[in-house]
């Protein structure tokens, strides 16, 4: 993975990844986030708004997968697991650590009123956030321990599609495309 991440260079877009969740009425959701590192070999970090629905949807189901398509490396990743309950010291420590992480202008999002609510024509939307700002209540930080991980290599014919499952030590599966 960081070998394909490595090709996509600078390009932003190469930290989005499509996170697949239900909803409460048992629908699906897909969403794009950012990843925004991992915390160990088995689990990465994404940052959420706790006033949308996500952070409750995952609450009630937090099984997801994410989609990571990395163009330039004509690779995609399907990465299979769960939102994480970490003790409330680790999770406030991480908390503040990835929010002194972001720009002012990453940071900014938080500053938004609520994602989904009605249109509010006089509402502030600040375009950075200081770095002496308050950690706001609503950053949430996902933590999703992975416990399977799926690669479709798109560069050869033909195509590479190969599998790791944690209940396996990790071992290598050759899948047919």
């Amino acid at each position: 993975m960081r070998a394909a991440r490595e090709r996509e260079g600078r390009s932003p877009a190469a930290r989005w990844l499509q996170l697949a969740s239900v909803a409460v009425d048992g629908t699906p959701r897909v969403r794009t986030l950012v990843f925004r590192g991992w915390a160990d070999g088995d689990a990465l970090d994404l940052l959420s708004d706790g006033r949308s629905a996500k952070p409750a949807e995952l609450q009630q189901q937090p099984a997801v997968e994410l989609c990571w398509l990395l163009p330039k490396a004509r690779a995609q990743f399907r990465l299979r697991g769960q939102v994480l309950a970490l003790p409330a010291e680790v999770k406030r420590g991480e908390r503040q650590r990835h929010w002194q992480t972001l720009s002012p202008g990453g940071r900014a999002l938080w500053g938004w009123p609520e994602p989904g609510a009605p249109w509010d024509p006089t509402a502030a939307f600040p375009a950075e956030l200081a770095d002496d700002t308050a950690l706001p209540e609503h950053f949430e930080l996902l933590r999703i321990g992975l416990k399977q991980v799926e690669l479709l290599e798109l560069s050869e014919h033909p195509h590479r599609r190969r599998l790791w499952c944690l209940d396996r030590g990790w071992s290598e599966e050759r899948l047919n495309p």
